[in-house]
């Protein structure tokens, strides 16, 4: 049997790492001042004053992204909350964040001792797999949409970390929260 209690899963983009923390990068690549209440959808590009190519922004995106993950900030309470739950909970990290980025992820973590049991990239946005894979009972997320598909496919709560860019509908097995103290307390009280 094992140790854990629970098997959570947990993006990283957004979840553990601040929401805001790739503006600052995108507003110096392109010159503009973007803040995080100007994206209202799960898309920066739809923030700007101007239309960008997609194209060119994805190239860019994909040359910079290891530096911009390396130096991402972590979110407010995060590491306190999750060095309390890495002995009672199974931490599972799951994100969209392509293979290539592993060794920047894995040393991320190292470097702001944010615990972890195990880290898989699956290089999309469809967290489904890799959540039933993982047996998760739990998941925390920042997308409305996967909140709501993880949710009503596997049956599970799913934590939405309110952003600008996923204030949608959300049924009843999504709980959205304000912070990690938020999600704290409603572990405490389910699990």
């Amino acid at each position: 049997m094992s140790q854990f209690k629970s098997r959570f899963g947990i993006d990283i983009d957004g979840t553990v790492t601040t929401p805001d923390t790739l503006i600052p990068h995108i507003n110096k690549q392109y010159n503009t001042n973007i803040v995080l209440d100007d994206v209202i959808e799960y898309d920066f590009l739809s923030a700007f004053p101007h239309p960008v190519d997609r194209k060119e922004f994805a190239k860019w995106f994909k040359e910079n992204e290891g530096y911009m993950y390396s130096v991402s900030h972590i979110a407010k309470d995060a590491k306190k909350i999750l060095d309390q739950w890495q002995h009672q909970y199974e931490l599972i990290y799951i994100s969209a964040r392509d293979t290539s980025v592993f060794p920047i992820t894995q040393k991320w973590f190292e470097d702001h001792q944010v615990p972890f049991h195990h880290i898989d990239l699956i290089g999309s946005h469809d967290k489904l797999e890799a959540a039933k894979k993982h047996q998760i009972e739990v998941f925390f997320e920042d997308k409305h949409d996967n909140a709501v598909m993880l949710a009503e496919e596997l049956k599970i709560p799913v934590i939405l970390f309110d952003t600008p860019y996923n204030r949608k509908a959300i049924p009843n097995n999504v709980v959205r929260v304000n912070n990690w103290l938020e999600a704290n307390k409603w572990i405490k009280q389910h699990f």
